[in-house]
């Protein structure tokens, strides 16, 4: 009787102790599929463009398809479609909402922009892509195939683009406690976030922006792209009053200091989802404040 009492009370002093040693192993977050697979991309690579998604069910009077959708593709069993096979679906993004869209000439003018030189960066990194979603074969036929649509990103069309699909990495996030907003510079190739995602002109966390930093210069998935921007005016898309930082005040003045001595200001960071030869699409895992086209960035 006595015995039993005992083992019973040790056993039961003993589960505090172990359910606190189960806490002890903290796994890190990840990226999720959504993050990966439905990024986008700003690549210099010239992806074929002979598979279109063609048309779909109720077309008569649809021209857009969502999840679970079946749609028809130029692209059947005479060339090696068969039922099961996965695409990728994905769009080349040239729209009116791209700030070096000229409405007057109905061209893009790469002098125009955000910021300075932005249209030419932007060019120089290559074509910017939009990833649609996913789509499964569950027919095909000598010249054409039927697939339902397995995953969505954004609603698909006629003319988008059907590539073969290919597993991305999801790279493993790090602990924002590791996160440093006064890092010196890291010696590392520096450049600048040229986009964002949709032609967006801020982003925050959780967003994605694309920066010309690519796997020429070095960036890899999982990589990470620390973002700060300078506290002088001449390369700043932020407007603000000239040497607003060193040369306006209000209740006292300092000592006159050049812009160029003040510290960098750290707005974030963010991880490397996909690579292409002079671009990177970057997930912003943190950011204290608006990042703008034209902030600076640096590879960890």
């Amino acid at each position: 009787m006595h015995r039993n009492i005992l083992i019973g009370a040790l056993s039961f002093a003993l589960l505090p102790v172990a359910a606190w040693g189960q806490q002890k192993t903290v796994s890190l977050p990840m990226t999720t599929e959504r993050d990966v697979y439905c990024s986008g991309m700003v690549t210099t690579d010239s992806l074929p463009r002979s598979t279109q998604l063609v048309s779909g069910e109720q077309s008569q009077y649809k021209i857009t398809f969502d999840e679970g959708d079946y749609v028809y593709i130029n692209r059947g069993s005479n060339k090696g479609v068969k039922v099961g096979d996965v695409f990728s679906v994905m769009r080349p993004i040239n729209e009116l909402t791209n700030p070096m869209f000229d409405p007057l000439s109905l061209n893009y003018n790469y002098d125009m922009g955000w910021f300075q030189s932005q249209g030419h960066l932007l060019h120089s990194m290559g074509q910017m892509w939009q990833d649609e979603g996913r789509i499964k074969v569950v027919a095909a036929y000598p010249n054409t195939s039927i697939a339902q649509i397995t995953n969505l990103c954004e609603f698909m069309q006629r003319g988008d683009i059907i590539l073969p699909f290919e597993e991305r990495p999801v790279p493993q996030l790090k602990s924002e406690a590791t996160f440093d907003r006064f890092a010196p510079p890291s010696g590392n190739k520096k450049g600048i976030v040229v986009i964002g995602k949709d032609f967006r002109s801020s982003a925050g966390t959780n967003d994605i922006v694309y920066v010309n930093l690519g796997s020429k210069q070095g960036a890899k998935v999982g990589g990470y792209v620390r973002i700060y921007r300078y506290q002088d005016n001449e390369d700043s898309n932020v407007w603000q009053t000239p040497n607003m930082g060193t040369d306006v005040w209000g209740f006292g003045s300092g000592p006159k200091i050049s812009p160029k001595d003040l510290p960098r200001e750290i707005l974030g960071e963010g991880i490397v989802l996909r690579a292409t030869p002079n671009a990177s699409t970057v997930l912003i895992t943190l950011s204290l404040r608006e990042i703008f086209d034209g902030d600076h960035c640096e590879l960890e």
